[in-house]
Formats: structure tokens, C-alpha cells, sequence
């Protein structure tokens, strides 16, 4: 199916108004208008209405995957140029979802294209392979506020534009070596306060390893439920009017396409403009990515099973909650340790708690080595010596250091259970 048109004189509306669009190269200049917080960041849409009259629109849409193509920014040869209309055209019909192929005819797709078209009904969106993947990362990078971009050493960009239409020049060439790395710090920073609204819980009081704030960093996480977001808010466009009553996709063969139905192509637009309309898209994506709950149910699973080494040094209010939750004495306890050669402190007979519990409560509290060495005493280990050669040390002295500091943590933690 071939629905190119001509768009000579097509009634198109609500299309972004572009502020220093003029300028040649995509960087702008932290003194213009496009870079107040009233309108920077900024992510738009182009409307399909553009090159074609009327559109597929799939009734249960799959979920879009993102596929780098070969392209050569700024070359405009033939078959350049033929790699560059065939992905704008596939991305602009966003709404036909898995049915985008069927617009195009076999010649239409050069190979890069026809080998993903050729897999059958698949939603996916092409962007330029790059080495900073920033194309794929583009709804996350223009989330991000002017504070954010400088405070982690990235450049100020113009407009992003989702789905990807063209390229003019080689982004890699604007943006620094570690753009990934630093997009990541710089999203996570934005999101963390969604995920540990926690009072002074900031994003420095957690260690590197909490698997929370891994999950902040991981750009791929989030990659899907920001599109989510952006297809959201599209299907919220107006459509043009160009007469296209919604009815059956018809097929060469006669017949009709299952799960699809013609549709009038919406306008384009802002998906959003300046701060306040980012920050709110912000919480969308945290929303979509807990659509199921599957985002709730990892912090619930990590938020109830963190222990001392989660944390940095710093004070914060998710520590206090941490400690309160673990010194908390729910009964009266009487505990007395008893030190015997070799070994650990253990509890006394009186004692009123389940071993296992206090156990575990006492080895939250000790690093990795220290809790190594406890573990490796209570599986079966009778002599320090053993233990320092499982360990990797070349005598017993390191681990009789250790031992040292663990009694005097038991003591310390004893003194709370009887306070």
C-alpha cells in the first residue's frame, strides 16, 4: 500500500513555532530566548500530514523498538538521500505502529530498511548510528533542564524532534566523548527525587552500588516508557482535515487488514516547551514505567532489604528511617555474649530471640570482610588461620584485627537491644 501524496496546499495546523531555528548547526547560545527556562528543553513532532494524505492507525499499537541505520550526515548523494525520505517517512507514520511497512513498495526501502522491514509486521523506529547514541537517547537528553546539562558538562541543544526526521550534521561532533555516561548521571539526578522522595535523600547520600541509583543510571530502563509518553501525548494532537473517513484498511488481494484503521494524520507540535512542561513529563515517564507496577515492586524489594553498605556517609532521611527501622526494639530483650576462643560473640541461653533474626539484623551492620569472616565461622570454621586462607590473607593476624572490631560492634549493638 502507497499512500504518497502531494502536500501542496494541505491545511496544517498547532505546528511548533521554532525560536532561532535560522541559525545554522544544532548548539545554541546560552544568552539567546531559545534557552530560557520558559522554553528550554524543548522536544517537537513533525506532522506525517507532510508527506502522506492519510494514515494506518493500528488499534492495539506494539510496543517500538529502536534500530541504528548506517546514514552519512550532510551527504546528500543518491543513495544518502534515499536512506534519509524512506526513514522519515517510516518515523512520521508513528501511529501505523507495526503496519508502517505496508507503505512502502519493495523499491521504496533501501537494504539497511528492507532487511527490518522483510521481518514482518514489526514496530520499529530508525535513528543514525552513532557513537554517542544520542538519537536513541533524545526524549531523555531535551528532559533534562539547562542546570542539569551544564552542571554534568553536556552542550545546550536546540530542539529535539521525535520521531527522528533528518539530520543536518554529525552530532557526535557537538558532544563530548562520555555523552553517554554523563547523560546518564544527568538523568538520574532528575528522576532520583520520583524514586526517594524521601526528605534530604539526596541522590550523593547512597553509595554507587545501591541498586537504585543504578537503576536511575540506566538510560535503557527508561528509554521505553519515556516513548510511551511521547505517543501519548501525540495521540492527544488534532487531526488534519483531508477528508479521510476512518474505516477498513484495504489490501491488494481484496481484503482487509486486521487490527488497523485509516485515519485522518494528526498535526505536529510541541510535545513540550520549557521547564515546567518537561518536569511534568518527567513524571510521566516514572508513571509509565510503573504502569504494571514493576517499578514499585523493585524499590519496594530494595527498599526492604538494604543494608548499612547502601549507604554513603552522609546523612540522610532514608538512613535515619534505615536505622530506626533496625534498632527498633519491638520486646524486651536480655542478650549477654559469651567470647570464646576462636569464634564469635554468641548469645546467651535466657535469650527471647530467633537466632537467625538477630543474625541477620547484627551482619547489616558489618562491611564485606567483617561479614565473611562471621559467616565463614558459623558455616563450620573453627581456627583463624583457616579462615585468613579462604580469605586470601597470608596469616591469621588480619583476621584477629577484625575479630576485634566485630566484638566491639557486638558490644556496641547489645547496648541497643538493651536500651
Amino acid at each position: 500500500m502507497n499512500n504518497d501524496i502531494d502536500a501542496t496546499g494541505m491545511t496544517m495546523t498547532d505546528e511548533a513555532n521554532h525560536v532561532g531555528d535560522d541559525d545554522f548547526g544544532p548548539l545554541i547560545d546560552p544568552e539567546c530566548e531559545a534557552a530560557a527556562p520558559e522554553v528550554y528543553p524543548r522536544l517537537w513532532n513533525l506532522s506525517a500530514g507532510h508527506m502522506v494524505r492519510g494514515v494506518v492507525r493500528a488499534d492495539a499499537p506494539s510496543r517500538p523498538e529502536y534500530v541504528a541505520v548506517p546514514m552519512r550526515p550532510g551527504l546528500w548523494d543518491e543513495a544518502n538521500t534515499k536512506v534519509s525520505l524512506a526513514v522519515t517517512k517510516w518515523n512520521l507514520l508513528w501511529e501505523a505502529s507495526q503496519f508502517r511497512r505496508r507503505f512502502f513498495d519493495d523499491e521504496e526501502l533501501p537494504p539497511s530498511l528492507n532487511k527490518i522491514a522483510d521481518q514482518g509486521d514489526v514496530n520499529v523506529i530508525f535513528v543514525p548510528r552513532t557513537e554517542s547514541r544520542y538519537h536513541e537517547y533524545a526524549p531523555l537528553f531535551h528532559l533534562l533542564s539547562r542546570a542539569a546539562v551544564q552542571r554534568h558538562g553536556l552542550p545546550l541543544l536546540k530542539r529535539g524532534q521525535w520521531p527522528f526526521v533528518t539530520q543536518l550534521e554529525n552530532i557526535d561532533d557537538y558532544l563530548p566523548s562520555d555523552f553517554r555516561d554523563r547523560l546518564a548521571r544527568a538523568w538520574a539526578g532528575t528522576v532520583w527525587r520520583h524514586l526517594m522522595p524521601q526528605p534530604q535523600s539526596g541522590i550523593t547520600k547512597f553509595t554507587k552500588d545501591d541498586p537504585i541509583r543504578i537503576l536511575a543510571h540506566e538510560l535503557d530502563f527508561w528509554l521505553p516508557p519515556v516513548t510511551q509518553v511521547l505517543e501519548d501525548y501525540l495521540r492527544e494532537f488534532p487531526v488534519v482535515n483531508n477528508d479521510i473517513v476512518p474505516g477498513p484498511v484495504p489490501l491488494e488481494d481484496g481484503s482487509v487488514l486486521s487490527g488497523a484503521t485509516t485515519a485522518n494524520p494528526r498535526t505536529g507540535g510541541d510535545l513540550w516547551c520549557g521547564e515546567e512542561e518537561a518536569a511534568e513529563a518527567v513524571r510521566r515517564t516514572v508513571g509509565a514505567a510503573d504502569a504494571t507496577g514493576r517499578l514499585r515492586g523493585i524499590l519496594d524489594a530494595v527498599r526492604s532489604h538494604r543494608c548499612e553498605d547502601d549507604f554513603s556517609p552522609l546523612w540522610s532521611g532514608a538512613r535515619e528511617d534505615f536505622e530506626r527501622k533496625l534498632y527498633h526494639k519491638r520486646a524486651k530483650l536480655q542478650v549477654r555474649f559469651v567470647e570464646l576462643s576462636d569464634t564469635i560473640p554468641v548469645h546467651g541461653p535466657e535469650t527471647e530471640v530467633v537466632d537467625q533474626l538477630l543474625i541477620g539484623n547484627f551482619l547489616a551492620l558489618l562491611d564485606t570482610r567483617d561479614r565473611t569472616i562471621v559467616v565463614l565461622l558459623r558455616s563450620g570454621f573453627t581456627k583463624l588461620t583457616e579462615v585468613a586462607e579462604t580469605m586470601g590473607y597470608r596469616t591469621h593476624s588480619a583476621v584477629s584485627k577484625r575479630m576485634d572490631h566485630i566484638l566491639k560492634r557486638a558490644a556496641r549493638f547489645a547496648q541497643t537491644l538493651d536500651s
